[in-house]
């Protein structure tokens, strides 16, 4: 039976064409929400319409497919809303203080409209004029570190060849460091083992200075998985997890709902309106530092140690702010 969804076909052809490393058939599953069976016939409907898929080689047992074909140019349109959101998107990055990495987003904001039509540019540019004066960035209160020209192009580069990257790290002497990735949250780290070392730290990118390739290569430990690592910890504070339960009271309940505290969470909603969330974490530190904004609608159940450091900085806060007075 044919497949008749023409929006999805071409949505998998854009989708086929524009990944490096292919897609399978769990990957089609999983991102158009369809059985297996449905999966496959949307697979080959592209297949039928423009034309033979190759096989990706990934060493993988799964089948990795993608489209090679000049047709999708001519399909593939961009709307005020994409545009306006990249703009967003580098404002957004401009504020946290990445702004080698709001550039990039410029730049391509720059080169899709080039590859425009005149009159397709000339129609929606209105629009992602209006959308972006119409919507903007909330102020919030955090860092803005300040990083040297190059630094993110340069410690790319390294990540991607492997090569170790040397630098002068503040307040100490220059370090050399095998860099594994980049993580951003409040503030931007190198992730990588340093000096000949087999541990993996953290290494804020805002105390960095005058960073080197040194052509020195190195081999990257295979078991490393970012995504794995990140999730060890709350926000990026890398530390032994322990086991976090919190209990939130009735009255934010709602709040609680719509809130992240971490990837791996379970939330259970209670009877008597209050919400018990648990996930596992490093990072005491920053959990406290968090936790503050909650007030008192929050219960540290466990650890214990948690609870105690957030009763010490509390205390401190207190008598720190009661002596003001």
């Amino acid at each position: 039976m044919p497949y008749d969804r023409a929006a999805d076909i071409v949505r998998l052809a854009i989708r086929l064409q524009g990944s490096w490393g292919g897609l399978t058939l769990d990957d089609i599953q999983r991102e158009f929400e369809v059985s297996r069976r449905t999966a496959e016939r949307l697979r080959d409907a592209v297949e039928d319409v423009f034309g033979p898929l190759e096989t990706v080689e990934t060493g993988e047992a799964r089948r990795h497919c993608r489209l090679r074909t000049p047709t999708l140019r001519h399909l593939v349109s961009l709307s005020a809303e994409e545009l306006a959101e990249l703009t967003a998107a580098a404002d957004a990055l401009d504020r946290a203080g990445l702004d080698e990495r709001a550039a990039m987003l410029r730049r391509l904001g720059d080169k899709l409209r080039a590859v425009l039509e005149a009159e397709a540019r000339s129609g929606i540019e209105p629009d992602v004029q209006a959308l972006t004066e119409a919507e903007g960035l909330a102020m919030r209160p955090g860092p803005r570190p300040r990083l040297d020209d190059g630094l993110l192009a340069l410690l790319r580069e390294a990540i991607t060849v492997r090569h170790v990257v040397a630098f002068d790290y503040a307040p100490r002497a220059r370090r050399r460091v095998e860099p594994y990735g980049l993580i951003y949250g409040n503030r931007a780290f190198l992730i990588g083992p340093a000096d000949g070392e087999t541990h993996l730290r953290l290494w804020r990118l805002a105390r960095m200075s005058a960073a080197e390739l040194t052509g020195d290569a190195f081999e990257r430990d295979p078991a490393f998985d970012l995504d794995r690592f990140s999730r060890r910890s709350f926000g990026t504070f890398q530390e032994e997890p322990v086991a976090v339960v919190l209990r939130f009271a009735a009255g934010v309940a709602e709040d609680v709902a719509e809130f992240v505290f971490h990837p791996d969470q379970t939330v259970e909603p209670h009877d008597d309106g209050s919400t018990t969330v648990r996930f596992t974490a490093g990072g005491v530190e920053e959990m406290c530092w968090h936790l503050v904004t909650w007030g008192t609608a929050v219960t540290v159940e466990r650890p214990a140690r948690l609870r105690r450091r957030l009763h010490e900085m509390c205390a401190t806060l207190a008598a720190h702010h009661g002596a003001a007075s």
